[in-house]
């Protein structure tokens, strides 16, 4: 019962004039995103958090995360049209859908992309709204070792799930630290790395990292693609699935819900690894595997399911216990850090308005993006034909404008200048960016933790193993080092194979 009236109350809150409002406007900025390849959602969310300084943080949560999970449903557009993704987690759809849309069923894979993404996403609601909770209080049980083995088991899990080698996300995780520990030291006061520059007393401010290297490193490097593209139309009488697609896709859809609700809990890159692991496992339940890349509804219909459900899922580690397990929910957790709110354990107890208007507005949202999604989609394809020299220049003025607009400082511009050329430089060299930022928000955390740890038991490393839970998962984090490092170093098939080439 408790849940039934805290849900009600957040339909109160979910429902005002403002919040609807602000609720619509994400859903719809984040499809516009999810559609317009160069952008991507990342961006999307991180060009708005300026408009957000105005809102109260409920409404300032409500729009960025209809950003997050809109973004799920418009990338599928371009996926199934034009063989482009619009975001990471639709480039299996181009597999399948690409195919249907050569086929002249590109209208039938838009719709089922949409419905499943509807059931992916309303369900992984309300696992949030069950679980998230439950997992809060009982991370209010944990001592600051207990808490200190969780996020080092998550810090290492992003190397684990990041989109590229271990090797290459370490580093990326070694940056984000050193950058958390500029600025006064919260413990004590002490300054540190700051090197006699002022602006550098609070820390490097999470937006000018954030915009500089997601948006505007992601502008620097899609200008070097090429900017045309082949538009294939879609009118709404095509866009009805026939009985035979429509029940093929009933089974991927609800595999895909949960998949993608299982892995969204992990920290990582979880909608890309979930859309993957959907469509091997409809590849592996298909009577005719074959088939597959020929025009397989199952091949849209499961992963545009799973994406969505992890979008979902992953608001559960981050608003329960404070743990941002990808990119997107690490932008929406500088916002509500911007708001003077930090996501963790005492969350929903200290701000059940902000936590229950939030699901309220999920459901709404998934609602509204079903509707966005079905009759306008001629709309939204259209939007593809918007000179690339408007969008990239439109971009960097926001990206400036939105950085300047916290402290009225220059020094930002220039770290936003700054971080945008290294987030060109190490999307040339194959580097993951989300890990830096996810390392920047945990590793402050995770150094506090550590430290009252220490207090707490005399300057003693024995609090990490006299504590039962902390002893379980720092020893899972020390296996999971040695996993990552066995898997890189391992020769993979290809090496083998070439090697027994050469001896023969």
């Amino acid at each position: 019962m408790d849940v039934l009236s805290n849900l009600y109350s957040g339909f109160q809150t979910a429902l005002t004039l403002q919040n609807l409002y602000l609720c619509f406007i994400g859903c719809l900025w984040g499809t516009i995103v999810g559609v317009l390849p160069g952008v991507g959602p990342l961006a999307g969310i991180t060009l708005l958090i300026p408009v957000t300084y105005g809102l109260d943080p409920t409404g300032a949560i409500i729009m960025l995360a209809g950003i997050y999970y809109g973004a799920m449903y418009g990338g599928s557009t371009t996926s199934i049209l034009m063989n482009i993704p619009g975001e990471s987690a639709s480039v299996i759809t181009c597999i399948d859908g690409y195919q249907m849309t050569l086929k002249g069923r590109g209208g039938a894979a838009l719709c089922i992309s949409a419905v499943g993404s509807w059931v992916g996403g309303t369900f992984a609601v309300l696992g949030l709204m069950l679980l998230a909770p439950f997992l809060a209080n009982f991370a209010m049980k944990f001592g600051p070792a207990e808490m200190f083995a969780v996020l080092l088991i998550a810090f290492i899990m992003l190397g684990s799930f990041g989109s590229g080698s271990f090797f290459r996300t370490l580093p990326m995780l070694c940056i984000g630290l050193l950058l958390g520990t500029v600025g006064a030291d919260s413990m004590t006061g002490i300054r540190r790395f700051t090197h006699g520059i002022m602006s550098l007393y609070d820390g490097i401010g999470f937006l000018p990292v954030a915009m500089g290297t997601l948006a505007l490193g992601e502008v620097l490097t899609a200008i070097e693609e090429s900017l045309s593209r082949h538009v294939s139309k879609v009118k709404f009488r095509e866009l009805l699935p026939t009985r035979e697609e429509f029940r093929a896709s009933v089974g991927p859809i609800f595999r895909g819900t949960g998949v993608g609700f299982f892995i969204g809990l992990l920290p990582g890159s979880a909608h890309v690894l979930s859309s993957f692991i959907s469509y091997m496992v409809e590849k592996r339940w298909a009577k005719r595997p074959e088939e597959f890349g020929t025009g397989r509804i199952e091949g849209v219909a499961g992963p545009e399911t799973a994406n969505n459900a992890a979008a979902g899922s992953a608001m559960v580690p981050f608003l329960s216990m404070g743990i941002p397990t990808g990119p997107a929910p690490a932008v929406m957790m500088i916002a509500l850090l911007i708001h003077g709110i930090r996501p963790g354990p005492l969350f929903i107890a200290e701000h059940p308005e902000i936590f229950w208007g939030l699901i309220a507005s999920m459901y709404v949202g998934n609602v509204v993006l079903l509707i966005l999604n079905l009759p306008l989609v001629g709309i939204f394809v259209n939007l593809l034909r918007i000179p690339f020299r408007l969008l990239f220049p439109a971009i960097i003025l926001i990206s400036l404008v939105g950085t300047y607009s916290v402290n009225a400082s220059r020094f930002d511009l220039l770290l936003l200048l700054g971080f945008g050329v290294l987030g060109y430089v190490f999307r040339k060299l194959q580097f993951d960016i989300a890990p830096l930022i996810l390392a920047m928000i945990i590793g402050p955390i995770i150094e506090v933790h550590f430290r009252q740890s220490l207090m707490s038991s005399g300057g003693s490393l024995s609090i990490f193993w006299e504590r039962p839970i902390a002893l379980v998962l720092i020893v899972v984090s020390c296996f999971l080092v040695l996993w990552n490092i066995y898997r890189s170093l391992r020769p993979t098939k290809a090496a083998w194979e070439k090697v027994l080439s050469e001896n023969n």
